[in-house]
Formats: structure tokens, C-alpha cells, sequence
């Protein structure tokens, strides 16, 4: 599987999102009217629109971006993964510093390629979207608008346990645990991450659960290429990739 593709050319990432502000109430009134109208589509009649603002974050019209960590395997024989995490209050900045890492690092690497679990569904169209909310331009690597199926660079772990079966949706919680993978939901879960920032304002906190979902893709990658999996010592948070 995948045999085509080496693993250092591979740049394993993850974000984490929350909605826009933190709280339906602090919406300006056409946003509030917005959500109202597009919450229509998944919560019960019982329900108001405020109730189910915690999921605006999974929304790119109505959530940002805090986080982004990416992930580079290097060496062999044992492997080891170098990671950076781009976040912080301001998106645009985030967006902006992810934007110029992985330009560069596709101009160095004309095999690069990047991997995310459920990625074609959210993550690469979330940072997308994001992108030209912020009025950035669009990194040629994730921008797949014309390009042939062949030309495409973004890899997706869900999309590849598939296996052509669409009926299914496979969480990395799941796919972690048959495999015999280290669990990355030891501490938090996506479903609390608007907490920790809104409430706690643990940042921190958001990055070391963000960075360990990029050590478990890359841990899946490898399980699905029946390559040996990354000892514990051999990942390290990095300034520069």
C-alpha cells in the first residue's frame, strides 16, 4: 500500500478550530441571523440557534482557525518525527506562518505531499476557506481547484481506510486503537477544545493535543506502509522544521 510514496516526503498535519467568538450572543446581528438559518439543518425544532453554537466551530463560514501542527518524518532505522505547531489568537498570522512553511517546503520537494486524517473533508478545505477569508493566497500545494486526480498532493488517512467504501465515517480515535497506536484523546477531545481556549485559555494546552494527532496520523501512515511505528524518544517538538 502506498508504495509509491516515501514517508519523508510527507508533511502530516492537523487543526483545531473553535467558533469565531465565544458566545452566540457576541455575533453581530446578521451573523446571528446566518446561524440561525444554518443550524436549521442539523438541530431538533426544540432547539434554539444559541444552543448549538459550540459547533460553530467545525463551520469555516463561522468558526477560525487557532492551531496548526505539521509533522515531518526524518531518518530511518529508527524513524523520528520533527513537529511545529503555528497558532496563536490571531488567525491571519497563523495562516499566514503555516502558509510560508509549506510553500517552502513544496519548492525544496517536488514529491512533497501533505496527509491528514478526514483532511479532504475538513482540514484542507477549512484552511482553504479560511485562506481567502483572511485574504491570503491559497498555498499551490493545497489549492486542488483544476488540477487532474493524478496532480493532487493531499492525502487523507480516513480516505485510504476506506478502502472505495463510503458508508463509514472513521474517527482516528478508532483507527488508533486497532491498530495498536497510542491514543492522542488521553487528555482533550475536539469536542472540548472551545473551552479550553474560550474558558481556560489554555492555548498550551490546544497545541499538545493538536501535536499529538499529527504524531497519530503519521503512526497510521506507517502502520498502513507495515513500516515500524516512532519510538517515544524519537519525536521532538521543533522551532523550525
Amino acid at each position: 500500500m502506498l508504495d509509491n510514496i516515501r514517508v519523508e516526503d510527507i508533511l502530516f498535519l492537523d487543526i483545531e478550530t473553535v467558533p469565531s467568538e465565544s458566545s452566540f450572543e457576541l455575533l453581530d446581528p446578521l451573523t446571528q441571523t446566518l446561524w440561525i438559518k444554518k443550524s436549521k439543518q442539523f438541530r431538533t425544532p426544540d432547539q434554539a440557534a444559541d444552543e448549538v453554537y459550540e459547533r460553530a466551530g467545525i463551520y469555516s463560514e463561522f468558526g477560525k482557525i487557532i492551531c496548526i501542527s505539521v509533522g515531518l518524518i526524518r531518518e530511518k532505522n529508527p524513524f523520528s518525527l520533527k513537529l511545529k505547531s503555528f497558532y496563536g489568537t490571531e488567525e491571519k498570522t497563523v495562516l499566514s506562518d503555516f502558509s510560508a512553511m509549506i510553500s517552502k517546503f513544496s519548492k525544496t520537494n517536488k514529491d512533497a505531499i501533505l496527509c491528514a486524517h478526514n483532511g479532504k473533508e475538513f482540514d484542507y478545505p477549512y484552511i482553504a476557506r479560511r485562506m481567502i477569508i483572511n485574504s491570503l493566497i491559497i498555498p499551490e500545494i493545497l489549492d486542488n481547484s483544476g488540477k487532474k486526480p493524478w496532480e493532487i498532493k493531499l492525502l487523507d488517512t480516513m480516505d485510504i481506510w476506506k478502502f472505495g467504501d463510503y458508508k463509514n465515517y472513521t474517527s482516528l480515535e478508532l483507527l488508533t486503537s486497532i491498530l495498536g497506536i497510542s491514543t492522542p484523546k488521553d487528555d482533550i477531545d475536539g469536542s472540548m477544545v472551545s473551552d479550553v481556549y474560550y474558558n481556560e485559555n489554555d492555548l498550551e494546552r490546544i497545541v499538545r493535543y493538536c501535536e499529538k494527532d499529527v504524531l497519530a496520523i503519521a503512526q497510521v501512515l506507517l502502520r498502513f506502509k507495515n513500516l515500524p511505528l516512532i519510538a517515544g524518544d524519537k519525536i521532538e517538538s521543533v522551532t523550525f522544521l
